[in-house]
Formats: C-alpha cells, sequence, structure tokens
C-alpha cells in the first residue's frame, strides 16, 4: 500500500505494555494473529496502519533510515540522545509520556569513601593513572553519552568498556572501577554495593512518540499523531 503508515512499537518489557495501553485509550484496538510473539500487527480498522514490533534501540535507527521504513516509533530518550548525531537529525520527539521514567547516571563502589562528586572522580582519575599507569574504566551500554557527560565535568582520564550484560557487576568482576547505567528508583545499585556520585545524573529518560521527519508530509499520518497525543 502507497501510503501505509508504520509504527515501531517495543517488543517487549514494560515500554511496551505502556505504548499498547496508549493505542487502548485512544481506542485503536491492536491485532495480532500469532498472538504476544507476533512481530507483525495490525489496527482494528485501519487499513493503512501496520505495527511493527521491534528492540526499543532498533526503533530508533529504523526511523531514520532513508527507506522509511518506520514513520512512527515509541522509545526511551536515553537510547534517542545515545544515537550518533546523523540518526538524531532525522527524528523529532512529537510527545512525551509519564511512562518509563529513568534517569542515567554515574555510580560507583560504596567503599570510594572519597569521592563524591565528579571533581573527586577527577582527582581519583589523575592518582590512578599516576599510580597504576592506566585509566579508570567505565562500564556502560551509553558510551555517547558517559563520554560527552565526562569531559563536560572535566574528568578526561577514563576509558569506556562496552557492557553487554548486566552492567552492576562490573566493578566487581574486574572488568571496570565504575559505571555509568539507567535506573528508575536506585534499588538495583544500592542492592549491589553501588552509590550514584551527588552530581553524576546524565540524563532523565521517559517513553517517547518519536517521528521521522519526512513523514510529516503526510496529512492521515498528522490526524494518528495527533491522536495518539491527546490520551495516554
Amino acid at each position: 500500500m502507497k501510503d501505509l503508515i508504520k509504527i515501531g512499537i517495543p517488543s517487549k518489557g514494560r515500554l511496551r505494555k505502556d505504548v499498547l495501553n496508549i493505542f487502548k485509550k485512544n481506542n485503536l484496538k491492536l491485532i495480532s494473529k500469532r498472538g504476544d510473539r507476533d512481530l507483525f500487527g495490525s489496527v482494528k480498522g485501519k487499513k493503512n496502519i501496520q505495527i511493527i514490533y521491534l528492540h526499543a534501540r532498533e526503533i530508533i535507527e529504523r526511523l531514520a533510515d532513508k527507506s522509511k521504513s518506520l514513520d512512527m516509533g515509541f522509545s526511551g530518550l536515553d537510547l534517542l540522545k545515545e544515537s550518533e548525531i546523523n540518526i538524531q537529525k532525522n527524528i523529532k520527539v512529537f510527545k512525551s509520556y509519564p511512562y518509563g521514567k529513568a534517569t542515567l547516571v554515574v555510580a560507583i563502589p560504596e567503599d570510594w569513601l572519597d569521592v563524591f562528586s565528579m571533581a573527586d572522580l577527577e582527582e581519583m582519575a589523575f592518582e590512578f593513572k599516576d599510580k597504576k599507569k592506566k585509566r579508570l574504566r567505565v562500564s556502560t551500554k551509553y558510551a555517547n553519552l558517559t563520554r560527552e557527560f565526562f569531559y563536560s565535568k572535566g574528568v578526561t582520564q577514563f576509558s569506556i568498556v562496552k557492557s553487554v550484560g548486566s552492567t552492576e557487576v562490573a566493578p566487581f568482576t574486574g572488568s571496570s572501577e565504575l559505571i555509568t547505567d539507567i535506573t528508575s528508583t536506585g534499588s538495583t545499585l544500592k542492592a549491589n554495593n553501588l552509590r550514584i556520585i551527588n552530581d553524576g545524573y546524565i540524563l532523565k529518560s521517559e517513553l517517547c512518540m518519536m517521528v521521522g521527519k519526512s513523514s510529516l508530509k503526510n496529512k492521515e499520518f498528522q490526524k494518528l499523531v495527533k491522536l495518539l497525543s491527546t490520551k495516554y
């Protein structure tokens, strides 16, 4: 279909449930022929809409691609801001919702008794380099945001370790000295003997409706975007 509107929804987790609830509140019934595991869906009575269930990170990548494989997508602001600049410039955040609220933070082991601020961390980083001849390692899934934040705080003597699993365990398994991670309550960090640096708050995130800028020219699409912005 020429004017098919493609919408990306997170394929699992809390964000998926929140997005499905937004559709429900706006009287848009989502249909998946094969049940919850189906990667494609539709909206009852709306033949011009296709639902695609994807990883939250992939939704952002697809919104920015030139082939317009998605027109609209729901994902976290943290994932958008972590993406490359050439991706961000092709995406517009049309609506922020009061769901998926979390903060990207800098967390250190509880027993770092003399470190409370990013300035303290900078001092420690220089000492670490002088005594051990290497840089502090920061384990994270958010390399771009972490690097930008650390530099803005004057912390330069560090290296990024890409995390692919549970970031919280990294300082206790020898893979890094500290971490940056997304947290909603801080309880998981505390349970893993980590604490947030006083001024180590990098980014507040939430669920957002994002659209590919080139898709906004379509009038039917504009109506749908406005509809999904009303009840949530």
